[in-house]
């Protein structure tokens, strides 16, 4: 692996610290159905939750699109990438720690621009290899060789790319006969700097025979990508190197609510035990 590449990567997942990472989900952006609030305003509210998540013992946090739904194929326009880096920029003066940027869906190379130009650490790619449909449609490309020219072509090779591996909310027929383990293996070979594993869709829990299948298959760091909840931490991390969660954190546990503070100290304390 490229030692300028695995740098970001290697200071949040050195196999030691077990990292929890917070999902910021951003209102919805300019254009999209859902949109309503000003720019402005959603980067206010952005930076309010990073900053609590921050402040409640998150050590790292993950922007996300997730109220742009429902999500085009690929790529977005640029009144998303830039309101994305307004955003972005906003939320990266107020925390310390490591950012991460995901733009839904599949829009991997915009990400990519948006954590060069904010300072961000690391990204969440889908459709970095093989094939699936999802609900935005057929994402027939691998993404791994375009974005990976892409990101040196703009000197952005400090930016690490995570991965997801048999993306959820897709149908994988079309490569039914490639188990987790084959993903990762892929995953590996094309240049992935960590692998994600989720659930079908989200907020559901991850198996740990599924992490540990993983973990017999690849040296990659792997990361818990949906469905986290504090009395499972214990067994996720026997396999796992870190955590990303949204959805447990909110209030009823619903993705498109407020964060609850109670969940939230609830998710630090048992990070602490498992750890």
């Amino acid at each position: 692996m490229n030692v300028k590449r695995a740098t970001q990567t290697n200071k949040i997942l050195d196999g030691t610290n077990k990292p929890i990472i917070g999902m910021v989900h951003v209102g919805a952006l300019p254009g999209t159905p859902n949109a309503g609030l000003s720019v402005h305003e959603l980067a206010s509210r952005a930076t309010e939750e990073a900053v609590i998540l921050a402040e409640a013992g998150f050590d790292a946090i993950i922007l996300e699109n997730m109220h742009d739904r429902p999500y085009l194929r690929r790529h977005v326009g640029p009144e998303i990438t830039s309101a994305m880096t307004r955003i972005g920029a906003a939320v990266r003066s107020a925390v310390t720690c490591p950012i991460g940027v995901q733009i839904l869906a599949g829009a991997n190379r915009e990400a990519i621009a948006v954590a060069h130009v904010i300072d961000a650490q690391f990204i969440r790619a889908e459709g970095f290899v093989f094939s699936a449909v999802a609900d935005e449609g057929f994402l027939g490309e691998a993404a791994a060789g375009p974005l990976l020219r892409y990101r040196k072509s703009i000197n952005a090779e400090s930016i690490a790319v995570w991965c997801d591996i048999r993306k959820k909310h897709s149908s994988h027929a079309i490569t039914s006969d490639l188990d987790l383990p084959a993903w990762a293996r892929a995953a590996e070979f094309c240049g992935a700097e960590a692998v994600i594993v989720t659930g079908d869709a989200t907020g559901d829990p991850v198996e740990p025979e599924s992490l540990a299948a993983v973990r017999e298959s690849t040296a990659l760091p792997i990361v818990v990508g949906s469905g986290a909840r504090p009395e499972q931490l214990l067994a996720l991390f026997e396999y796992a190197d870190a955590v990303i969660v949204g959805s447990y954190l909110k209030q009823d546990g619903k993705w498109m609510n407020r964060l609850d503070e109670k969940r939230l100290q609830s998710f630090v304390a048992a990070a602490k035990r498992a750890r």
